[in-house]
């Protein structure tokens, strides 16, 4: 008798969640079609090795590990291009065929004095400490809140490219409400935040609405509504209400105290405030969202397939606006952020380059929130570096973002990072002894 999978019903199992894996799709050779089944662990192979190869498989083929293989991939090939600009290796490459040891203790050399300076002005130096840690975690504050935004919206199946104008019209309505208004210490300072806040949910709200409504697609709205901002704030910073007074200068009077987030360390040169726990409770509040709750859910529905979505009564449209003001409201953090705790004024590179490294970001961190946070760190560290680097080496800065574009290149094409390690896919196939206990334990299995 065919085994069959009943429709509409679940088979019970009698194993503890913990003993059972997610949905496989076995194939009935019988019908041809593919039925989803739920099977425990302890009926798919009974050979320890087995499990083993199949979680050997999963580190290896996972993305995380890929993600670090790219990083590390970016890196030596960055090595590479501070060394052919290296004095000393020029020089030892002329007669490498007599003497190839020079060149080659050269090239080392200029590799990692470079990527030394920069651990050195990013994470701890012996005159300074942990305090280089510090500001590469301030310098990453805003860039986390901003890739949050980003990656939420990935996960919905939508492209943010609008980060940087929801980050400078939160950072020019954050910054009016902190030069403006003198309120007390507590009340003015969460003002700020609120406006920074709400003006990036409108922005992104926009861009959703847009889309909701005429299928207008987001990637292009949220581009054209970057250059709308930009040229608003450039406008702004030239009328009196938003100009220093008795400056001739596009730059806005400075903050209140009382709007400025407080200083965590109260330490001489340490810039670290506030804002930084702030990314670290959105990253909880955004792994919450997308994980424990029904919104979350819904959003990732859409993300997979909006089309059975729909099928299943999930407004799309109504998901889409919140989606993109919930994005939209994430970049208004990162505003907030720049104008009360880094910058304390508003100009008109307030917004720098963050909204376009969110988009690395949260590219690197696989638009999941954790991820995301310590690829922040990362990126937070290479802007921090950067500098100390070309003080100490004469290592030009930008270096730093070719390597963080090379990130991007095999971020983007996991095969060939694999390809590069030898970690081939075809190589690590499970045994075929557990896709035959496998194939039996899912046949048998339905009643």
């Amino acid at each position: 008798m065919k085994n069959e999978v009943p429709s509409g019903s679940h088979r019970k199992l009698q194993e503890s969640p913990s003993e059972v894996q997610s949905a496989d799709v076995a194939l009935d050779t019988a019908g041809g079609a593919l039925a989803p089944s739920l099977v425990p662990v302890s009926a798919q192979s009974g050979d320890t090795g087995h499990q083993q190869d199949s979680v050997f498989r999963r580190i290896v083929m996972g993305n995380g590990l890929v993600s670090v293989l790219a990083v590390l991939v970016a890196l030596i090939l960055g090595g590479v291009l501070i060394a052919s600009t290296d004095a000393r290796v020029a020089t030892t490459s002329g007669y490498f065929f007599s003497r190839p040891s020079d060149f080659l203790t050269a090239l080392w050399n200029a590799m990692t004095t470079s990527y030394v300076a920069l651990f050195q002005g990013a994470v701890f130096n012996p005159r300074q400490g942990f305090l280089p840690l510090l500001e590469t975690m301030t310098v990453a504050t805003p860039l986390i809140c901003a890739a949050l935004g980003v990656a939420l919206a990935f996960r919905a199946g939508l492209f943010n490219i609008g980060a940087q104008g929801q980050i400078i019209i939160s950072s020019t309505l954050a910054a009016y409400a902190g030069f403006a208004w003198h309120l007390p210490v507590g009340i003015h300072l969460l003002l700020v935040i609120v406006m920074g806040v709400l003006g990036g949910a409108a922005w992104g709200g926009i861009a959703g609405l847009l889309k909701a409504r005429t299928g207008a697609h987001e990637v292009i709205v949220t581009i054209m509504l970057n250059y709308v901002a930009l040229y608003l704030l450039d406008f702004l910073l030239n009328t009196p209400a938003f100009r220093r007074p008795g400056s001739n200068s596009p730059i806005s009077p400075r903050l209140d105290e009382s709007a400025i987030y407080p200083i965590i360390l109260p330490v001489s040169g340490v810039r670290l405030h506030l804002g930084f726990l702030v990314a670290v409770l959105l990253t909880a509040g955004v792994w919450w969202l997308l994980n424990r709750s029904t919104i979350g859910f819904e959003f990732r529905a859409i993300g997979a397939n909006p089309a059975a979505a729909r099928t299943a009564g999930i407004k799309v449209a109504r998901s889409t606006v919140l989606v993109m003001a919930l994005a939209g409201a994430l970049a208004g953090f990162a505003g907030a952020a720049q104008v009360a705790g880094t910058e304390q004024v508003l100009t008109g590179g307030v917004a720098a380059q963050i909204g376009f490294d969110a988009i690395t970001v949260a590219l690197l961190g696989r638009s999941t929130p954790w991820g995301t946070f310590f690829a922040g760190l990362l990126f937070g560290a290479f802007r921090a570096g950067a500098v100390q680097m070309q003080i100490q080496t004469g290592t030009p800065i930008d270096i730093v973002l070719v390597v963080q574009s090379l990130i991007v290149l095999f971020i983007a094409a996991p095969p060939l990072v694999r390809s590069l390690f030898g970690l081939n896919p075809r190589k690590l196939k499970t045994q075929p002894a557990a896709i035959d206990t496998r194939a039996a334990a899912t046949t048998g299995g339905a009643k």
